[in-house]
């Protein structure tokens, strides 16, 4: 139920309170359900090795992280953050690293500076059937052009929810990336009238660019 109170986040009793898009709201907790997906193994199974690794740092190693970790911040709740730990940034960095299967870095990579991301628009089509989803790219997205995506949803949404990893985005051909096996290889294939969104961005040594967010809608039957 939505509330007004002073601004809060997190567990208060048996209830939790979160800011959303309408205001300060507090529901009943309710423990999330756990499918132990190959996803969520996935994830996990990154953090432990991420944690394990800076563990198995020496002194001098872990001081390093730590010192570089101080000129980072948490995002922000409730307009205050946090200086990072050297161990969050370790995770941070090798848990991207090892998303796309790269090596672990031992020593903390500087910050890089990120061009422009090549993808600039998604297009559907939907030609006798055949759905076909590409990726606009002026531009070659090289090899480190990260694609998210989320399963179809309703037409009518138009808030972005949580993404899924795609995969790097394929060399373009004539201005034009086709991502349809990428897509469908983790959610199937769209439907006309579904709305799907996406986001594109860089990585460089684990360090992840702001990212570019996308939408578009299967078009009826041609």
């Amino acid at each position: 139920m939505k509330i007004i109170d002073v601004p809060q986040t997190g567990k208060i009793g048996l209830q939790v309170a979160f800011q959303s898009r309408y205001g300060l709201i507090r529901r009943t907790r309710a423990i999330p359900k756990q499918p132990n997906t190959w996803r969520q193994l996935a994830v996990r199974s990154r953090l432990t090795l991420a944690a394990s690794g800076f563990d198995a740092l020496t002194q001098d190693q872990q001081d390093q992280w730590n010192t570089a970790a101080a000129g980072y911040h948490t995002k922000a709740t409730l307009g205050q953050s946090g200086p990072l730990t050297g161990l969050q940034l370790f995770v941070k960095i090798n848990t991207t690293l090892a998303m796309l299967g790269s090596d672990a870095v031992l020593v903390p990579p500087p910050y890089p500076v990120f061009p422009a991301v090549a993808p600039q628009n998604v297009v559907i089509t939907n030609l006798l059937g055949v759905i076909k989803i590409t990726m606009t790219c002026p531009t070659s997205p090289g090899e480190n052009t990260v694609l998210s995506a989320c399963a179809p949803q309703k037409s009518g949404v138009r808030r972005a929810p949580q993404l899924k990893l795609l995969g790097t985005c394929p060399a373009p051909v004539q201005g034009s990336a086709d991502i349809t096996s990428l897509y469908q290889a983790s959610f199937g294939l769209p439907v006309e009238n579904q709305r799907i969104f996406f986001s594109a961005h860089q990585m460089t040594n684990g360090w992840t660019s702001p990212a570019a967010l996308f939408t578009a809608l299967v078009p009826h039957n041609a």
